[in-house]
């Protein structure tokens, strides 16, 4: 019956994709937006006769002459550079670093040095006009076009052909010859293409429009029913690869005008995969991953709406248009890093300035206006010139905290930049991301005096080669054992897509009910069918920010009388188990955990963690679980996480401790906390709680 399900449901998908683009824009369409006799090279980002906008715009922005003189600085460099067209031996298993042609990075290197230096080049030599520049970008182009492929070996058939296919990709994937990376390549050498055109004779020309046509137009072309990417419209990967090959299309119109086929399948393909952004604009695979496919996007529609004079405006589409920037100024804490869930988060701040810059002019959304004038400082790019600061009044998001209801993440907070003010993230949502998803459903982080108190692993240690298959689940980074969870009788949550195996609907969890005020957050999850339910038979988590700084979680948890019920908890800085609580030290500050429940124990442990690759070293990530066995079928485990500024002080709050149950199965959680007592109801109503307002 399952899999009859199963295939009624994958057959209504095809046949709504199959709707859908029956609908689309077809190559007679974008034949009839742009005027292609009239193209004349550059004109993908700028034309010759906007160029002195440019030009003048370099001489009176600060921050735009900067940008120029350190390219300048760094052509000098790069003039007397000699070429080497020796290209250097690609490992095999560059994942697991088996060779020295593995561990060594040169081939790796000299494949992003020579397209970045002839980009740059070429874009000196638009803005100076200087041959000397355009003479050693093409050195560069030439040598990056002598590579026998534009895709990279950890994409190729014999290290991705076990990945888990994400949702809207069939598992029958045999086909491996184009992968981001050789999207990148060709959105970048598009460029390169289109500003070197006047500087360059017909041998040059030729020299990187035949690298074009070969290692990008006629791998994907016609095609596109065997490359996975194409309808993996929830993956940053078809935003990656259908802006490479749509510039690439648009970027040889002037000789190759039959291309329209290719920039109007990159136009649908796209915009089907902005659809999939969340109305309150969240991106399932993360923070990351949301600006690699909305970057490298943005070059595509950018280019796309000035050849068609607005006629096809991908920053039309409403998911885009309504919010823009949503996603990554809520995830982004006020050392100006983003929220570390999945894989994805833990680096620097989401999007880049000139992204954001362009994203704001756009939309006209004056949170990304906010956004791009309060965390980031000045541009560095060559595309902050291009794409200037919009002139959009700035206006900061009217709540610190959010639900994105689509995907179900929540983060809760009283300010955006004070780090003296506790943050607390948590997500529930599905496990149908086999891609770059976790089994983190019920999982939350505790942020303050930038540090994680309690943290998220994230994807520590990197990837290897088995890192995308079946074997993804055993990794305490991507599995629920590395998760801030609950487990029964070590019962772990499971992935609605296993390797060539039929989609699992369902598995996951939701947000049942999310508050917030200038004092109180409040939100409530219900991660239950994440798991298998063997073992755990309900489970619901709440969470309390009682702003600024103390956070409170309930579990409801049910399962057979006398069952383990763990409670796990990772720690992002130094601790110490007392009896009943945990002290927690970072550098700037002091909180402790403090469980309340019945005759539960804390135990400590560590998940061993080796990557499948030869250059990486064994780690141990730490944990601590609040431990009980269950007297009756639900069992109610608080768990109070707050600052303190000792450990006799944590000592006290634990003395003050209750966890009470009336009559009627309502809750009241209380403690002393900064000389006053906080006190949480919770209603139970038809054998759930829910705080009481």
């Amino acid at each position: 019956m399952n899999q009859i399900i199963n295939y009624l449901l994958f057959s209504l998908t095809l046949l709504s994709i199959t709707l859908i683009s029956s609908s689309q824009v077809t190559k007679t369409d974008i034949d009839k937006a742009i005027d292609i006799p009239a193209l004349k090279h550059p004109y993908l980002y700028f034309t010759e006769e906007e160029k002195p906008v440019l030009i003048e715009r370099i001489k009176i922005d600060q921050e735009c002459n900067d940008i120029l003189e350190k390219l300048k600085a760094e052509a000098q460099m790069w003039l007397y550079m000699p070429v080497d067209k020796n290209i250097p031996i690609q490992g095999k298993n560059t994942r697991a670093g088996w060779t020295e042609y593995d561990n060594d990075g040169k081939y790796a290197e000299y494949y992003s040095s020579t397209q970045r230096n002839a980009f740059h080049l070429a874009f000196l030599y638009q803005m100076t006009g200087e041959q000397k520049y355009a003479d050693k970008a093409f050195e560069f182009a030439d040598a990056f076009c002598d590579l026998t492929t534009w895709t990279r070996r950890a994409h190729e058939f014999p290290i991705i052909y076990s990945r888990i296919m994400p949702w809207n990709v069939s598992d029958d994937q045999i086909n491996f010859n184009f992968d981001h990376y050789n999207g990148d390549a060709g959105r970048t050498m598009a460029a390169v293409y289109d500003w070197l055109y006047p500087a360059l004779d017909e041998a040059q020309r030729d020299r990187i429009r035949g690298a074009l046509i070969e290692k990008v137009v006629t791998r994907v072309r016609g095609d596109y029913e065997f490359h996975w990417w194409a309808t993996a419209y929830r993956c940053n990967w078809c935003g990656v690869c259908n802006s490479g090959v749509g510039l690439t299309g648009l970027a040889l119109l002037t000789e190759n005008p039959q291309l329209t086929d290719i920039v109007a399948e990159s136009y649908n393909r796209i915009n089907s995969m902005f659809n999939e952004l969340g109305e309150d604009g969240g991106w399932q695979e993360g923070g990351g991953y949301w600006n690699y496919a909305l970057h490298t996007s943005t070059f595509f529609a950018d280019a796309l709406n000035r050849i068609t004079k607005g006629k096809y405006n991908l920053f039309e589409n409403e998911r885009l248009k309504n919010n823009p920037v949503n996603f990554p100024i809520y995830l982004s804490l006020p050392e100006k890093i983003s929220l570390n869930f999945e894989d994805s988060g833990g680096g620097g701040l989401l999007g880049s300035s000139h992204l954001i810059n362009k994203l704001a002019t756009e939309t006209k959304n004056k949170q990304a206006a906010w956004y791009r004038d309060e965390f980031y400082g000045a541009g560095n790019d060559i595309f902050d010139i291009v794409w200037p600061r919009s002139e959009i009044n700035p206006e900061p998001p009217k709540n610190s905290s959010i639900h994105f209801e689509t995907i179900d993440w929540w983060v809760m907070r009283s300010d955006f930049k004070n780090p003296e003010n506790v943050l607390v993230a948590g997500k529930a949502g599905m496990n149908d991301d086999p891609h770059h998803g976790h089994l983190d459903i019920g999982h939350f982080v505790v942020h303050w005096q930038n540090e994680y108190f309690i943290r998220d692993i994230g994807k520590d240690g990197g990837y290897d080669e088995k890192y995308f298959d079946d074997l993804r689940w055993d990794y305490p980074q991507a599995s629920s054992i590395g998760h801030n969870v609950v487990f029964v009788n070590g019962e772990k949550q499971i992935s609605a897509k296993m390797r060539k195996q039929e989609w699992i609907p369902g598995v996951g969890g939701d947000v049942e009910e999310f508050r917030t005020s200038q004092k109180l957050d409040y939100v409530r999850m219900n991660p239950t069918k994440a798991y298998p339910n063997k073992e755990l038979k309900e489970w619901k988590r709440h969470i309390i920010l009682e702003k600024p700084e103390i956070t409170i979680a309930l579990d409801e948890i049910k399962a057979e009388k006398g069952s383990s019920l763990v409670v796990r908890f990772h720690p992002g800085v130094d601790f110490e188990v007392e009896k009943d609580f945990v002290f927690l030290e970072g550098e700037k500050g002091k909180m402790a955990v403090i469980p309340i429940a019945e005759d539960f124990s804390i135990k400590t442990g560590k998940h061993a963690c080796h990557f499948i690759n030869a250059t990486n070293d064994f780690f141990w990530v730490p944990y601590f679980d609040v431990e009980v066995s269950s007297t009756k079928e639900k069992t109610n485990i608080a768990t109070v996480i707050l600052p303190v500024n000792s450990i006799e002080e944590a000592k006290q709050i634990v003395a003050s401790r209750k966890l009470n149950t009336d009559n009627s199965g309502n809750i009241t959680v209380s403690f002393l906390a900064n000389r006053k007592e906080l006190s949480y109801e919770f209603e139970n109503r038809k054998g759930s709680l829910v705080l009481k307002k």
